[in-house]
C-alpha cells in the first residue's frame, strides 16, 4: 500500500545554477520541457541576488515578476526584448523562453553578441530555455549550458507516492494499492524520465483500478519508449519471443539462462555483467529470431537498431542519431539493444569520408564505457566485412555460429511453424519431412509450409502430407544457391566461435 513519502535528501540543482549567474556569464542555454520548474529556479535565484527578473514569449512579450519593475512601453517583438537588454538593462535577470528559432538569424546573434561583449556595463544575464537548443558558434564562447538533471530513484519514490495520494484523494481511497517489489520495478522503469513525464506515467500505471501491479509495467514502458524514441532510429518490442518459439540453438539458451539472474539483479563484485553476444550465421537460421528471445529470458524489453534509418546525408548527422540511440537504450535500460545486421552498418569503406570509421569509433567507445545494463545482441551474416575492433575478445561475451538447423531441430521447427498455424503436427510425418529438408534454413522450412498451404486452399482441401514434400522438393534452399558462401562462413567459424546448438 502506498500511503507516505520518504525524505527527500537529494541535492537540489538550484545552487548550480545560481553559481553560473554568479560567474558572471552573460549566456546562458537551458535546454529542458521542465519550463515551469526552470521558470521557478530563476525567480528565486534573482530573489536571492536581489536581481530585477524579466520573461519573455512570443505571445505575452516581457513581463517583470515585480510588476514595479514592469516598463513604461510594451516590449513585445523578439528584437525589442534584445534592443531593450541592451539598451537598458542594469542588474537584472532575462528569461527568454523558445527563444530557439531566431538563433538563426543573423540580426538576433548580433544583438546577443552585442549584449554579451558588453556584459561589464550592465551586469544582466539572458536565460535561454527550450527543449532543444543549439547555439550558433559565434555565441559559444560566452554561453554557459545548464541541464536540469533527472529525478535520482529517491525523487521518483517520492513522485509515486504524490501521484498515488492525488488519485486517491480525487476518487475517494486513502491508499492505492501495490507491494514493495512492484514500486521497485515501476521505479526502475520510471528512471531517466523528466519528472512531469514520470508523473504523467505513474498516473497511467495506476488510473484504471487505484492499483499498481505488475501488468501495467509494459505498458509504462512502451509509454517511457514513446516520450524517449521521438524520431529515433530504434524500435521498440516488449512481447519479445520465448525459446520455446525455437527450434534448437541449447547452447546458447543454456548460456542466456545462467546469466539472467546476474543481468536482472546486477553482479556480485567479483563478477563482470553480462555484456552481449554477437551471432553470425546463415541467412533465414534464426539470429532475429534468437535476439527477441533473448530479451524474453531475460524479461526485458527489445530495441532494434536499424542502421537505414541512421544514416544521414548530413554531415554529423548519423553520429548523432548514433549517440541518441545509445542514449535512449541506456535510459530504457534494463533492455537487450539488437543491431541487426550490423555489418551493412561499420563495414569500412574508402569512399564514405570517413563516416563508417567515426560511426565505428562511436560505438566502440560506447560499448567500452557504457554503466547502464543494456546487453548487446549483433546478428551478422558476413563476417568479413566486418571490422576486426568489433569483432575481437571483450568487445562481445561471445561470438555464436548458427548453422542450418540439423534433423531434429528441423522436426521440431516444422511442429512450431504447424502449430502457429492451428494445424495438429500429430497429423504429419515429421521425421519424413525433417529428412527432406536437409539443408533448410527455419524461415525455409516455414515458407515452404506457407507455400504448401497456399497450393491446398487454391483446390479447397486442407494440406497434406503430399502437399508439403511437393514444396519441399521444388525448393532450392540458400545452401545450395550459395552453397560456396556457405562453405566459407562455416570454415571461418569453425574454430573461432562456439555453435548455437
Amino acid at each position: 500500500m502506498l500511503a507516505q513519502a520518504g525524505t527527500l535528501t537529494t541535492e537540489s540543482p538550484l545552487h548550480d545554477l545560481a553559481a553560473i549567474i554568479r560567474s558572471r556569464t552573460p549566456l546562458i542555454a537551458v535546454e529542458s520541457n521542465e519550463e515551469p520548474q526552470i521558470v521557478q529556479m530563476l525567480r528565486q535565484i534573482a530573489q536571492q541576488l536581489q536581481l530585477k527578473a524579466y520573461r519573455w514569449t512570443v505571445t505575452e512579450g516581457m513581463q517583470a515578476y515585480d510588476t514595479d519593475d514592469q516598463p513604461h512601453n510594451s516590449v513585445l517583438k523578439s528584437q525589442e526584448i534584445l534592443a531593450f537588454i541592451k539598451a537598458s538593462a542594469s542588474h537584472s535577470l532575462f528569461v527568454l523562453l523558445d527563444f530557439h528559432p531566431y538563433l538563426q538569424d543573423a540580426v538576433h546573434v548580433r544583438f546577443l553578441k552585442d549584449i554579451a561583449l558588453t556584459y561589464n556595463n550592465h551586469r544582466s544575464t539572458v536565460v535561454l530555455v527550450g527543449v532543444t537548443m543549439t547555439v550558433p558558434e559565434d555565441l559559444r564562447s560566452f554561453t554557459a549550458h545548464f541541464r536540469l538533471p533527472l529525478p535520482t530513484p529517491v525523487e521518483l519514490r517520492r513522485i509515486v507516492y504524490e501521484v498515488a495520494a492525488d488519485w486517491g484523494a480525487e476518487h475517494g481511497q486513502t491508499q492505492v494499492q501495490t507491494t514493495n517489489k512492484t514500486l521497485d520495478l515501476l521505479v526502475r522503469n520510471l528512471a531517466g524520465l523528466t519528472a512531469s513525464d514520470a508523473r504523467r506515467l505513474a498516473l497511467k500505471a495506476i488510473n484504471d483500478n487505484g492499483v499498481i501491479s505488475e501488468s501495467d509495467l509494459p505498458e509504462v514502458m512502451r509509454a517511457k519508449y514513446d516520450l524517449l524514441g521521438r524520431d529515433s532510429p530504434l524500435s521498440f518490442e516488449f512481447e519479445t519471443a520465448q525459446f520455446a518459439e525455437i527450434g534448437g540453438m541449447r547452447r546458447l539458451r543454456h548460456w542466456l539462462d545462467v546469466r539472467k539472474s546476474f543481468f536482472r539483479e546486477g553482479a556480485p563484485d567479483q563478477f563482470d555483467p553480462p555484456r552481449g553476444v554477437l551471432l553470425l550465421g546463415v541467412q533465414g537460421c534464426g539470429k532475429s529470431l534468437a535476439a527477441k528471445a533473448a530479451a524474453g529470458v531475460f524479461g526485458v524489453p527489445l530495441l532494434r537498431l536499424d542502421f537505414g534509418v541512421l544514416y544521414s546525408k548530413y554531415y554529423g548527422e548519423t553520429e548523432r542519431n548514433l549517440r541518441k540511440a545509445l542514449e535512449t537504450a541506456e535510459v530504457m535500460s534494463p533492455c537487450v539493444l539488437w543491431l541487426d545486421e550490423i555489418e551493412k552498418g561499420l563495414a569500412v569503406g574508402d569512399d564514405d569520408d570517413g563516416l563508417s570509421r567515426r560511426i565505428l569509433g562511436t560505438l566502440l567507445t560506447w560499448l567500452a564505457e557504457r554503466k547502464q545494463p543494456v546487453f548487446i545482441v549483433a546478428t551478422a551474416n558476413e563476417i568479413t566485412r566486418l571490422p576486426p575492433e568489433i569483432v575481437r575478445k571483450g568487445r562481445f561475451d561471445e561470438i555464436f555460429f548458427v548453422d542450418m538447423p540439423n534433423l531434429s531441430n528441423r522436426h521440431e521447427i516444422l511442429a512450431i511453424h504447424l502449430r502457429k498455424r492451428n494445424l495438429e503436427p500429430v497429423s504429419f510425418d515429421l521425421d519424413a519431412l525433417a529428412a527432406a529438408t536437409d539443408g533448410f534454413s527455419g524461415s525455409e522450412l516455414e515458407q515452404a509450409i506457407v507455400s504448401a498451404m497456399y497450393t491446398a486452399h487454391a483446390q479447397n482441401r486442407t494440406l497434406s502430407q503430399a502437399d508439403l514434400l511437393a514444396e519441399i522438393k521444388q525448393t532450392r534452399p540458400f545452401s545450395v544457391l550459395m552453397a560456396e558462401r556457405v562453405d566459407e562462413l562455416r570454415e571461418w567459424a569453425a574454430d573461432r566461435t562456439v555453435p548455437c546448438d
